[in-house]
């Protein structure tokens, strides 16, 4: 009945014939897991956080991954370990928004610290913030805006909505996010290869630069006119180049944006 990722992997992966009436109650706990009441039983799967809200005692499990423990009618049953798959393009990624001038990259991620300084060492990410809440990452997020100014998000996940709707620029992967998340961010990757936040970030830079190019031209030829006309100088030929001349060489100059 969860849309997490990780529960959906389990149950593809259990091919287990579930009668959902059976189902008497079902409660999803933010940042942490689920409880459901199943026939006689209450069932809880999540992470630690989850255990020890419910004071039921479990054996940690020191695994790399993202640990799911299990419990029912308050006795642990055992763990389910389910490791990420890092996109391929994740360290050229970084190493190329690094290229960029972009030299502040974090990690906020709810997994446990063992599997995000394991994720960060192999994508070249150094500072990162684990076992976090939803809450808690938008907490994150604002003492590093408030630390840089602008920033910039990366997510796919429903928990990853309202870090996007807090960045300045929020990008969303289309073929692996989820829709509250696409909805939540400004610029969306449909192709899902991380290495284009690079190209959309110099794409940006380009476009800003040219922009900036046009209004300076185009005011500091009609100033020029404008004063030689005042003193006498100009004829129409010269304000007729800064209208119509000025405006054709400015789309010229627009149409820079398009090559690579």
């Amino acid at each position: 009945m969860s849309n997490h990722p990780i529960a959906k992997s389990i149950v593809n992966k259990s091919n287990v014939n579930i009668n959902t009436k059976d189902i008497l109650e079902y409660k999803e706990i933010s940042g942490m897991g689920v409880k459901v009441k199943y026939k006689e039983d209450e069932i809880f799967a999540g992470n630690a956080k989850l255990l020890d809200s419910e004071n039921i005692k479990y054996y940690k499990c020191n695994e790399i991954g993202a640990i799911v423990y299990v419990a029912r009618n308050k006795k642990y049953l055992g763990a389910i370990v389910i490791s990420d798959i890092i996109k391929e393009d994740s360290k050229e990624a970084i190493e190329s928004i690094d290229k960029t001038g972009i030299k502040n990259v974090y990690m906020l991620t709810g997994d446990n610290k063992e599997v995000a300084q394991n994720v960060g060492e192999k994508v070249g990410i150094q500072n990162i913030y684990s076992n976090l809440l939803p809450q808690e990452k938008v907490e994150k997020m604002k003492e590093i805006k408030e630390k840089y100014g602008t920033i910039v998000a990366v997510g796919d996940g429903i928990n990853d909505s309202p870090l996007l709707a807090l960045a300045d620029v929020g990008i969303s992967i289309g073929n692996t996010g989820s829709d509250l998340a696409i909805e939540s961010s400004d610029m969306v990757i449909m192709d899902g290869k991380l290495s284009n936040i690079a190209n959309a970030i110099k794409t940006a830079k380009k476009t800003k630069r040219i922009v900036m190019q046009n209004i300076y031209f185009s005011i500091g030829i009609k100033v020029i006119v404008l004063a030689l006309g005042a003193m006498g100088i100009s004829t129409m030929w010269e304000a007729v180049f800064a209208d119509v001349g000025v405006t054709f060489i400015t789309v010229l100059n627009s149409l820079r944006i398009f090559r690579k």
